[in-house]
């Protein structure tokens, strides 16, 4: 179980936390005493955040949700597409790429190329635009990509993820800790997600969690954990496909990371070989041109026969489509894709289709009797 003395604080920063915390207080009041305007919309919105500033896995979980729900509704996907080269709302297309929608947006409009996926800071303007389609393409479910913040919209479900290793129970407000609002604000939301899990995880350890929380009686608590699929070449043409299985113990392994947490990825790596060099990066790292050289020297160093490079899949999304990536890697360049998976499920999917459900026939109603 997760100590609270294992996460690291600054609390030699505590003063400029408690000036963050009165400004967070301040807004998030201006919000509930209705000064600044929350608007809600006529379809489902369903928003996947957090308390804390990113690793907390939010992709996947949102991916998760696509395949729960696209073959029965038009799903559009709206992020603001962190660090893209662009400003405003784009609409994403097959001719997309990371440096103009995000690497995270970029990597779900590939894996799910049926679905509208559109960017922008704004997300209310982001929703107007995205219901201003044509009727054939206009979403019948809209999901928010890290909008827990975002209180300009007012979400019909609203799902806060906390990594099991760095439960926000246990957290600081920034800069002290990792938390963008204080522990308290997780009132706002009606399902918590605990991710990250360890597959060891006892009854026990489920109840401590449930019970350390606090949650109000409506909310629902959840626990996920990573599930890593097959090595996937970055470069189908130009590379062999290559089961993990057939990686030997001698094979040199450049593992190259720009996520928040890199440590579980780090820890599969070491399953396949005991020659694995990790290159950590900060998250959402774009790769320049020095990077690669200092890269490419230590790849060139390494001299098992079967050497290869590995990625996550979001910094795959990142080097597919960047000019500066050396002709010599797309042979070698692999990424490993990963999927949640519930504890309980399918109690989870249920509640999800149900609001949908539920949203949908109010909805209706509501338009009958106006």
């Amino acid at each position: 179980m997760q100590k609270n003395n294992e996460i690291k604080l600054n609390y030699y920063l505590s003063p400029l936390s408690f000036l963050y915390g009165i400004g967070v207080w301040l807004r998030n009041r201006l919000f509930d005493w209705n000064v600044l305007h929350s608007e809600q919309y006529s379809i489902p919105v369903i928003c996947i955040g957090n308390l804390s500033v990113g690793g907390t896995g939010k992709t996947p979980h949102t991916e998760y949700i696509i395949r729960l729900l696209k073959d029965k509704y038009r799903i559009a996907v709206l992020s603001r597409g962190y660090k893209r080269k662009t400003s405003g709302f784009i609409l994403a297309d097959s001719g997309s790429s990371s440096l103009e929608i995000g690497d995270e947006p970029f990597q779900m409009k590939n894996k799910f190329p049926d679905i509208l996926v559109a960017v922008d800071a704004n997300r209310r303007r982001g929703i107007q635009n995205l219901l201003s389609l044509p009727e054939k393409d206009k979403p019948e479910v809209i999901l928010l990509d890290d909008a827990y913040q975002h209180r300009y919209v007012h979400p019909s479900l609203s799902i806060v993820l906390s990594d099991y290793h760095r439960l926000f129970y246990h957290d600081k407000l920034m800069p002290t800790g990792r938390l963008r609002e204080p522990i308290n604000n997780i009132n706002r939301t009606d399902i918590v997600v605990v991710t990250k899990c360890d597959k060891d995880m006892k009854p026990i350890d489920f109840r401590i969690i449930e019970e350390n929380m606090k949650l109000r009686a409506h909310q629902l608590l959840f626990f996920t954990s990573i599930v890593y699929g097959e090595i996937e070449p970055v470069f189908p043409s130009e590379a062999r496909s290559l089961n993990h299985k057939a990686i030997e113990k001698e094979d040199d392994i450049l593992l190259i990371s720009g996520i928040a947490v890199p440590t579980p990825f780090i820890r599969e790596a070491e399953k396949y070989s005991n020659k694995v060099l990790p290159a950590i990066f900060p998250d959402h790292h774009t790769f320049s041109k020095s990077d690669f050289k200092k890269l490419d020297t230590t790849f060139e160093k390494m001299t098992s026969p079967r050497k290869l490079i590995l990625v996550t899949e979001k910094d795959a999304a990142r080097l597919k489509n960047n000019p500066l990536v050396p002709e010599n890697w797309k042979k070698s360049l692999y990424y490993l894709p990963i999927v949640i998976q519930f504890c309980n499920g399918q109690s989870f999917d249920e509640t999800i289709k149900k609001h949908i459900i539920t949203f949908q026939k109010n909805s209706t109603l509501q338009n009958k009797y106006e």
